[in-house]
């Protein structure tokens, strides 16, 4: 978890480098999880796993992860911000910590549906004084099923 948190602090500081060459656009920001997986066996030398590691089940299949949530410049592709966190622990609660304050537009999957009503998220866009337009994948199962034709 330390090397995690070092390469944190490493995008912090490539962020504001680039930042200040105006290399770096601030307008949106597209927003996305991924899942870093861990050994589950026991077979080492405290026979534990990994504390910090969980699991959670994506699709039909269970799995034994870190998640590392990570915010990307709209027009750049640059990442702006990461942050890891255990695998059952849900999208939405990231949300505030992939934004960097300057965005107009936010683009998200289905995992950070309802963020914008969340009051961790309200508490941050006030404190910046932002509004944002939200652009959130919906659900699966919102979604009707299209007549065949």
């Amino acid at each position: 978890m330390l090397r995690m948190y070092f390469v944190q602090q490493w995008y912090g500081l490539v962020n504001e480098a680039v930042k200040k060459r105006g290399l770096l656009m601030t307008q949106g920001t597209l927003m996305d999880a991924t899942l870093i997986a861990a050994p589950s066996a026991t077979k080492n030398k405290v026979h534990a796993r990994d504390p910090e590691m969980h699991q959670t089940k994506k699709g039909h299949q269970w799995h034994f992860d870190l998640k590392a949530h990570i915010g990307v410049d709209k027009d750049s592709g640059l990442v702006r911000t990461l942050t890891t966190i255990a695998a059952n622990v849900s999208d939405v609660s990231q949300t505030p910590a992939l934004l960097h304050g300057q965005e107009s537009a936010v683009w998200a999957n289905a995992g950070y549906v309802g963020a914008e009503k969340r009051e961790d998220m309200q508490k941050a866009l006030a404190a910046n004084e932002q509004t944002l337009q939200w652009h959130a994948a919906k659900r699966r199962k919102t979604i009707t099923k299209m007549a065949d034709g």
